[in-house]
């Protein structure tokens, strides 16, 4: 299984810098390229991408798959990451803030909180 790419916005850093915490407030968000991944699979990569990074971290996601509006929001309420919304971009991106203590979701069924959450 191939992961989505994973870079710090406007320039090419490596997995490893952006799931260290090799950031900070106020740095460039972290761009998930879900390319045109079903929203499933995209949820699924999005939830192991965001588990590296530190509370607060800006994440933009690039997702063509035409539910990725409604379900985007809809798994941030379910999980307490912030959707902040769309992003001013050539291809459909969107924006989410990491949450101090997300919510955890089921391991296959990342829409379905987890037992005993």
């Amino acid at each position: 299984m191939s992961q989505s790419p994973i870079f710090p916005h406007k320039r090419h850093g490596s997995l490893r810098e952006a799931r260290t915490g090799g950031r900070r407030m106020g740095a460039e968000p972290v761009v998930i390229d879900g390319g045109d991944r079903s929203c499933v699979r995209l949820l699924l990569e999005l939830r192991g991408h965001v588990a590296g990074l530190e509370p607060g971290t800006v994440v933009h996601l690039i997702a063509s798959d035409p539910a990725a509006p409604i379900d985007l929001p809809a798994w941030c309420h379910l999980t307490g990451h912030a959707y902040l919304g769309p992003v001013d971009a050539d291809t459909p991106t969107y924006a989410l803030r990491v949450a101090e203590r997300p919510r955890a979701t089921e391991p296959d069924s990342p829409w379905r909180p987890a037992s005993g959450s």
